[in-house]
């Protein structure tokens, strides 16, 4: 029997780097499969995971808590069939709502297979001071459904961070395991912890995601024989824009950086070939966080996240500009 954990969380909670550090200090006698979906077409998180030595399934699109579950439930089935794995965790996109997918974990056709441990929702306790997220049903359900709440990013908390904390704790968090970490650092022995949170959450008001018109640009060849695609996304008040693009393209490290510090957007995530090798980018707001590793990638791969529409053409045109023209 797998055991499995939810891991939710909204936008820039941190999941993806929780789960690089849950992964990195899983028993060395275990196998552990990851389910992970994005808001986005292009998946960012599944390039950041692939060196875990996890098995991983990404779906991509916003898409894991359809009310009809159908990718959901291929991805699952497909781990569970092929991999075989002792954990399985799921991570949902950070604008997902978690009824559909507990209720299809603790549905009979699973029940011999699956053993549904702890739903740890991942806070920055920095959104409890504002309606943006406050007043989102999904971000208020995520934590509704947790058996354990980590408060990560503690490390930039203010002082009235933590007074909003405690006060959330106190009226709404009772009977909730509460845990506070920087950069994702927990405990992997949380994993095992029961599921005791049974409270019924209301049903999901789910919106379709749709992708949106390309305005004419798909998938182009550039003159200096540079292969790349855009894929567009839309839903619940949110819009995506991801570019892929081949092995070809390496991009100026300064350069791209300033495209990422100053894109008009709430979100940007991104793995990109950079001279140096691997540049990973992570920017929530004000919040920027770049890593480097040795080697590169298949592909540079990036993603933006906005509340509102955006002029996703010249954001692009800045984007070209930044990279070094192909090595012949």
């Amino acid at each position: 029997m797998t055991k499995v954990n939810l891991i939710t969380g909204f936008l820039g909670s941190g999941k993806t780097t929780t789960l690089r550090h849950l992964l990195a200090n899983k028993p060395e006698n275990e196998k552990w499969a990851v389910l992970v979906n994005e808001f986005g077409e292009i998946g960012i998180d599944g390039s950041l995971l692939a060196d875990t030595g996890a098995v991983l399934k990404e779906i991509p699109g916003g898409c894991m808590c359809c009310v009809n579950g159908l990718p959901m439930q291929v991805g699952l089935n497909m781990l569970l069939q092929q991999a075989k794995p002792d954990r399985l965790l799921i991570e949902p996109t950070g604008l997902g709502h978690p009824k559909q997918i507990l209720n299809l974990l603790m549905s009979d056709v699973y029940q011999a297979w699956l053993e549904l441990n702890a739903t740890l929702c991942i806070l920055d306790a920095r959104q409890l001071s504002d309606e943006k997220y406050t007043g989102n049903e999904n971000f208020r359900d995520q934590l509704a459904a947790a058996d354990i709440i980590v408060a990560n990013k503690q490390d930039v908390y203010s002082d009235h961070d933590r007074e909003q904390l405690a006060r959330w704790v106190q009226e709404s968090g009772k009977g909730r395991k509460i845990v506070t970490a920087e950069q994702g650092q927990i405990e992997v022995a949380l994993l095992n912890s029961a599921r005791e949170n049974l409270a019924e959450l209301p049903n999901a008001k789910h919106h379709h995601h749709s992708k949106a018109p390309s305005s004419g640009i798909a998938a182009l060849r550039l003159p200096d024989g540079q292969n790349w695609r855009r894929s567009l996304n839309q839903g619940q008040g949110y819009f995506s824009c991801g570019w892929v693009f081949s092995a070809e393209t390496i991009f100026d490290t300064v350069a791209v950086l300033e495209w990422v510090r100053l894109a008009p957007v709430i979100r940007v995530k991104g793995t990109l070939r950079i001279p140096e090798g691997t540049l990973i980018v992570n920017r929530q707001g004000d919040d920027f966080h770049i890593e480097t590793r040795q080697g590169s990638p298949l592909d540079s791969r990036v993603e933006l996240i906005h509340d509102a529409e955006t002029d996703w053409n010249t954001l692009q045109s800045a984007l070209l500009k930044a990279r070094i023209k192909a090595i012949s």
